[in-house]
């Protein structure tokens, strides 16, 4: 059946795999965004920063709100299918087809 197919989806394939592309790229933008080690060297380097004078308690406290925020906001998840919301590992769920 797939073959029968093929001839009427062959001019869609490209554009199908630009979207693909898209999403595999806002995935990981996403699963960098929400990264704990990269937030807590964040949260190291400003902690640094106000040691040595660069930056004000109050600016650290700003930082920290925000990188902390990011630590417990729920992350965007993708449906895995009709229903289904994606775990963490369904993020590079493959396609058939």
């Amino acid at each position: 059946m797939h073959v029968l197919t093929l001839p009427l989806r062959l001019p869609l394939l490209p554009v199908t795999g630009v979207l693909r592309l898209g999403q595999v790229i806002a995935d990981e933008a996403e699963r960098q965004l929400h990264d704990p080690a990269r937030i807590r060297r964040e949260l190291e380097d400003a902690q640094r920063r106000r040691d040595a004078g660069e930056i004000s308690d109050e600016e650290l406290a700003r930082f920290e709100e925000q990188a902390t925020s990011l630590l417990v906001s729920p992350r965007t998840t993708v449906s895995s299918g009709p229903g289904e919301e994606a775990g963490p590992d369904d993020n590079r769920r493959q396609r058939h087809g």
